[in-house]
């Protein structure tokens, strides 16, 4: 049985390993994989509508969070329109779409408004 299960090192009276840096066979210092956040456009957002707020970590996490969630939301049912109707590209139809179909009423218009603003913007600087 203790083949099969060994002691942990805490049961062994050996120290834990937690905080330790993770080496690489060479013995350098392992880099911890990136996270990634869109923190610093939540930031750039908060800035451009009350310069004198601050956010933090906490609340950071929470919309960081919020975004992604949306993000998904918009991306799933632009995938799901694309699939119905027989196509293999997403386009801003489809992102449109979805938007008014997951967002209510001014909110949708307000989204769609501002989207159309910045594919203009995109296409007129190209």
């Amino acid at each position: 049985w203790h083949q099969k299960f060994p002691q942990s090192e805490k049961a062994r009276g050996e120290p834990a390993r937690l905080n330790q840096p993770r080496r690489t066979l060479a013995g350098k210092k392992k880099r911890s994989k990136r996270k990634e956040s869109d923190a610093i456009y939540i930031y750039k957002v908060l800035k451009q509508v009350h310069p004198d707020t601050g956010i933090s970590s906490k609340a950071m996490s929470i919309m960081n969070s919020f975004v992604n969630d949306v993000f998904e939301r918009i991306a799933t049912e632009s995938s799901r329109l694309a699939h119905y109707n027989k196509k293999s590209t997403i386009s801003s139809r489809e992102i449109q779409t979805a938007i008014r179909l997951l967002l209510p009423g001014e909110l949708a218009k307000h989204a769609v408004s501002e989207g159309t603003k910045a594919v203009t913007k995109y296409t007129s600087s190209k």
